[in-house]
């Protein structure tokens, strides 16, 4: 099955508003010549407070080369939760998508497998599409424990989620180790993973629906190292960190996965 490629640019804590146009216009800007039909899926993720503004840039150019995501939301749909944005909120900026369970949301906010879930079933069902993240720290790589922790959090994130809406799902693989550090899992060992994330898939569901989700792979992704990267059997795109924040480079790596 042919799954298209999928590049998304996670912003993370950068950019004041006037910055993320320029940034938009700039990746716009990069990618005009291109032709739209042969483009991956291009998502940008600034942050909440960048979010209209970048959707408003978007829609001045009216070329729908790219697509607008959230960084995180909360699950409930109102309420007295001071600090959060809910699924309706993101969707009324012009988000499509929405990255839920980054490590750093984990790591550093608390964030809880069960919680992942809770937060897909609210995308889902709000019509927006989750990029749900997974991935091993240094310690669990050396332990052994690579295989069952990943396949321990995307069964939990899946948890009570229809085959239909797992198939328009995204997963990112994005090994702690290699988030913001300047190294890179393996293409090789990066598509074995993610090749054991679509095994898990198709035990929970099936063949079919794990054929259809795409995985992307995020950690230190770099315009020299997307073309091997999707060469691999499984990859089907990435997620950007560092280098998304450069419109020249996210421009790069957008056109080497084409």
């Amino acid at each position: 099955m042919a799954r298209r490629p999928v590049i998304a640019g996670n912003w993370k804590m950068h950019n004041l508003q006037q910055d993320a146009i320029d940034l938009t216009n700039g990746v716009m800007q990069a990618l005009k010549e291109e032709d739209k039909s042969a483009l991956p899926e291009v998502i940008i993720a600034p942050t909440f407070t960048s979010l209209y503004a970048a959707n408003k840039a978007l829609k001045d150019c009216g070329c729908g080369k790219v697509r607008l995501a959230a960084q995180n939301c909360y699950f409930e749909e109102k309420g007295a939760f001071t600090g959060e944005c809910s699924v309706q909120m993101l969707k009324d900026t012009g988000c499509e998508y929405i990255i839920i369970g980054h490590s750093e949301r984990r790591e550093y906010f608390g964030e809880t497998d069960e919680m992942v879930n809770k937060k897909a079933k609210a995308i889902l069902s709000n019509g927006l599409i989750p990029i749900i993240c997974c991935g091993e720290s240094l310690e669990q790589r050396e332990a052994g424990v690579t295989d069952y922790h990943i396949a321990s959090q995307i069964t939990k994130a899946l948890r009570d989620l229809s085959a239909s809406d797992v198939a328009k799902s995204i997963i990112a693989y994005e090994p702690i180790w290699a988030i913001g550090t300047g190294k890179t899992c393996d293409s090789t060992e990066a598509n074995r993973v993610i090749s054991m994330i679509r095994n898990v898939v198709k035990g929970l569901y099936d063949a079919n629906t794990a054929d259809s989700i795409r995985i992307l792979y995020g950690g230190s992704v770099k315009p020299e190292t997307i073309k091997e990267q999707m060469a691999q059997s499984d990859i089907d795109g990435a997620l950007v960190g560092g280098a998304s924040l450069k419109a020249d480079s996210f421009a790069a790596i957008v056109k080497g996965a084409m």
